[in-house]
């Protein structure tokens, strides 16, 4: 897949922009601030319905404004596919395929983005809830369904939370909160499926994860993936996980055990303190935990070792070709032989859309076509 065309209103600091790229490298230069990373922001919204710096989308909308459109022409091989989405500051967003309204919720089924940044370190270093949204993001990227199972589980635990916290107030009790059964069979039957989901995708992402990080860090450090699941008694603050294959009937079973056992503890402090919004992706290098103990570069191998093994599934099972591969300021980060590695590594995507500050910091094979960005102007493309 490549991104041809790409068009904005109203989107971050650009009223109006149109910037034009090609197959292979496209390297958008310019000083912090003038909104390079607005345009990789911007193509992978299509991929992802949201932003990876903030998590709502009234930012997104520039300063005075009610709403802002993005376009994007995309290449199939031969099929031209154009997309429209307008992100409104109040009320919900508005989607376009082909000049045709359709839900937002159907346009990753025609864009396939993976976009590393440096904000990507969170899921390496940061507390559980970024891992979780980077797994969750990828199974809705392969499997658009699961978008829908995301936001039905997230709804039942909402409801069920909202549940226990009335009973607390109100005193009630243990079996008195007999409509607790009720969201409790919910909460069981789509949590199954969000866990087995993410248990089946970590195992496989366990080899191209290995691949990626040892050609970035040109070392095998042994990087291991697992998640701790709470409804194994998996702790995510103390590191453990447990590794034995489950089937989705063993894992009901779990799961109505753990929440029968934790009932008392869920109604003292008005809360759902198991499913898989409790659960962590560990992840480990030299066999120690990365967070606390890897090095900064080993850290920024991890993080992008897992964009590029998120890339390579993709790719794999696509039908709409590689997905395009955005390097967000990365190579600023990287000493001079993972940027030659990771250059290596990207080199062969149908296309790769970097952002540098310093256009000397990208290696010398991405920087076929510069693009220069200026207080959200596109200046006029370079062919190095």
């Amino acid at each position: 897949m490549i991104v041809e065309q790409l068009s904005l209103v109203d989107f971050r600091n650009y009223a109006v922009a149109d910037v034009t790229l090609g197959p292979g490298p496209n390297v958008f230069i310019g000083r912090n601030g003038q909104g390079k990373t607005n345009l990789a922001e911007a193509m992978a919204f299509f991929a992802t319905l949201g932003s990876h710096r903030v998590s709502s989308d009234g930012p997104m909308v520039r300063d005075g404004a009610d709403a802002a459109i993005v376009r994007a022409r995309l290449a199939h091989g031969e099929r031209r596919v154009l997309l429209e989405v307008q992100l409104n500051r109040q009320g919900s967003n508005k989607a376009r395929v082909n000049g045709a309204p359709v839900k937002t919720s159907e346009l990753p089924r025609y864009a396939q983005v993976v976009l590393f940044a440096p904000e990507d370190l969170q899921i390496v270093r940061g507390d559980p809830s970024a891992r979780r949204r980077f797994a969750d993001q990828l199974l809705v990227q392969r499997a658009p369904r699961m978008s829908a199972v995301l936001s039905d589980y997230d709804r039942v635990l909402k409801q069920r939370t909202a549940l226990l916290k009335s009973a607390r107030a109100r005193g009630i009790r243990g079996e008195a909160l007999s409509t607790l059964d009720v969201w409790d069979d919910k909460l069981v039957a789509l949590g199954t499926q969000v866990i087995q989901a993410r248990l089946t995708l970590a195992d496989e992402l366990s080899t191209p994860l290995t691949q990626a990080y040892t050609a970035i860090a040109g070392a095998d450090h042994e990087p291991r993936l697992e998640w701790a699941l709470s409804v194994r008694g998996g702790d995510p603050e103390e590191g453990a996980a447990e590794t034995d294959a489950v089937t989705p009937g063993a894992l009901e079973d779990l799961f109505r055990s753990a929440l029968a056992t934790r009932r008392s503890a869920e109604l003292d402090r008005g809360l759902t303190l198991v499913g898989p919004h409790r659960d962590d992706l560990l992840l480990r290098v030299r066999g120690l935990p990365v967070k606390g103990y890897a090095s900064h570069g080993e850290s920024w191998s991890v993080a992008l070792g897992l964009r590029l093994a998120a890339a390579e599934l993709l790719r794999a099972d696509s039908r709409l070709g590689d997905p395009v591969l955005i390097l967000d300021d990365v190579f600023a980060e990287l000493d001079s032989d993972r940027r030659a590695r990771l250059a290596d590594l990207v080199a062969d995507y149908e296309q790769v859309v970097v952002t540098a500050a310093v256009e000397q910091d990208v290696p010398a094979g991405l920087r076929a076509r510069v693009v220069r960005v200026e207080a959200g102007r596109i200046l006029e493309a370079a062919d190095a």
